[in-house]
């Protein structure tokens, strides 16, 4: 009996030792993956890729390089500080011949620099940056196969340092496909190709550092950062994933900082790109509002329970907001239908809506919701920069002022709405210096008496430069004070 149960069992064990053995050694060996692990294998845009050759072989014919002079009007003297003694002290010969050859110093110079570009059209359209080609008096593109050609603008964009650039060749030129940079992830691997240094069709790889950067280069700063190398020369050159797709366009790095270079995301250059290359320039969208992120202390302020929207500081007169009905101290929650967190998203999304589209603006005032219709109007810059240029000026006090309501008189206990109520003061500013502090009551400059926003702005750009602005304010549980500051 037992020898029949070994000859009918003995196999089917050693099947069994054989089976378990192999599941161990495919474990160990790494083929084998929990459901996990093979969720995260199977995204091998994470993973080190075996070589990035066939990608920057197929990407590199349509990465071109951009070479431009500008001439620098009375340009010797921009080189006079290198004429200078061993002691960095001015030298006396140098002025000797200054007196004789006082033209040649005014004499204009030519300044070539570098950068680089991608083609995005058979018909020669090229994207670069508009710092590579401002103020160019001529733009080389240089190709691959290293034909030259002269190019022209078609359109610029300050704001994003966006160009559109195109050269006129005998044949059809290779191109290179838009991404999509909002699915791009923090850890995937993107290649960075151009002109570091003038040496031409440098390809270089690294992973994607961040998203949504801010660096204060412009309104609309929202950067990929990269430790793919980026150095002088790469500006205007693509960022690519390991499609080969365009996902960014490589505009700056940090002098300072080694590793770190920024990237404009594809999705906000592409409608740029393409008003560009239709119109020759780039139209916004405007609301007409000052507006600003809801801090800890805005919160508390305002007696704001959550930070959600963006608080409108200011509404200009005649323009789409104020025409809409919202005010100062509303509170934009959404733009229709979809939710707005800083005043940074606000501006951008705005910035892309097209003049003259009704939108709906979803407001908390005072508690309440409200729903606005607002037709948005143009953006003009010059506008812009003159009321820019004005809060500027107003801005060299530190001070933010806000109007006295009924709310806010019962919560301070006010007995009455007269001035203005500062709601902040810059720490380091002249008006921090001189004493003034946040919830100080403004009644008074100058001996003028001070009853809105309006007029608080008014008597302060009535005061020269150097001028004594005095304040007369009232101050929570002490009274009266008189603020002295010098404008």
């Amino acid at each position: 009996m037992n020898l029949f149960v070994n000859k009918q069992f003995v196999p089917e064990r050693k099947i069994f030792f054989f089976a378990v053995l192999l599941a161990a050694v495919l474990i160990f060996s790494g083929t084998f993956y929990p459901p996990s692990s093979m969720a995260a294998k199977s995204d091998t845009t994470f993973l080190p890729p075996d070589s990035f050759a066939n990608l920057a072989e197929s990407a590199s014919p349509a990465v071109v390089n951009i070479r431009t002079v500008k001439t620098i009007k009375g340009g010797g003297r921009v080189f006079r500080h290198f004429n200078k003694g061993p002691f960095n002290e001015d030298d006396p010969m140098r002025d000797f011949f200054d007196r004789f050859f006082d033209e040649d110093q005014k004499r204009d110079f030519k300044q070539r620099s570098l950068g680089s570009g991608f083609i995005i059209d058979k018909d020669g359209y090229i994207v670069t940056n508009n710092h590579v080609i401002d103020n160019a008096d001529k733009i080389v593109v240089i190709l691959n196969d290293e034909k030259e050609f002269e190019a022209q603008i078609v359109g610029r964009d300050k704001n994003t340092d966006l160009a559109l650039i195109k050269i006129k060749a005998d044949h059809n030129l290779p191109v290179l496909r838009f991404g999509d940079s909002d699915i791009l992830k923090v850890g995937q691997w993107v290649v960075a190709i151009g002109n570091p240094f003038g040496l031409e069709q440098t390809v270089t790889a690294g992973i994607v550092s961040a998203k949504g950067r801010v660096i204060g280069s412009g309104p609309y700063d929202d950067f990929i950062q990269t430790d793919a190398s980026i150095n002088p020369g790469n500006s205007g050159g693509p960022l690519l994933n390991m499609k080969g797709e365009v996902i960014g366009i490589n505009t700056a790095i940090i002098a300072s900082g080694q590793g770190i270079g920024f990237a404009i995301p594809v999705n906000l250059a592409k409608n740029i790109i393409s008003q560009l290359k239709s119109t020759g320039e780039v139209t916004r969208g405007w609301l007409g509002v000052g507006i600003q992120d809801i801090s800890e202390e805005v919160a508390e302020y305002y007696g704001i329970k959550e930070k959600k929207g963006v608080l409108v500081t200011e509404v200009f007169p005649g323009d789409p907001a104020d025409l809409a009905g919202i005010k100062p101290k509303d509170i934009i929650l959404s733009v229709n239908g979809k939710a707005v967190d800083t005043a940074r998203q606000l501006t951008s999304m705005i910035a892309n809506i097209s003049v003259g589209d009704t939108i709906q603006i979803k407001v908390n005032r005072n508690g309440k919701t409200r729903m606005f219709d607002v037709k948005i109007a143009k953006r003009e810059e010059t506008k812009i920069s003159r009321r820019s240029t004005r809060e500027k000026e107003q801005g060299q006090l530190g001070i933010q002022v806000s109007e006295i309501t009924p709310e806010t008189a019962r919560r301070f206990n006010l007995k009455d709405d007269k001035g203005v109520m500062v709601a902040g003061v810059d720490p380091d500013s002249k008006a921090a210096e001189a004493g003034l502090q946040m919830h100080d009551v403004i009644r008074e400059i100058n001996h003028k008496n001070i009853t809105s926003v309006s007029d608080f702005n008014k008597a302060i750009n009535e005061i020269p430069e150097g001028g004594t602005i005095n304040l007369f304010i009232r101050r929570l549980n002490r009274g009266f004070l008189v603020i002295k500051i010098t404008k």
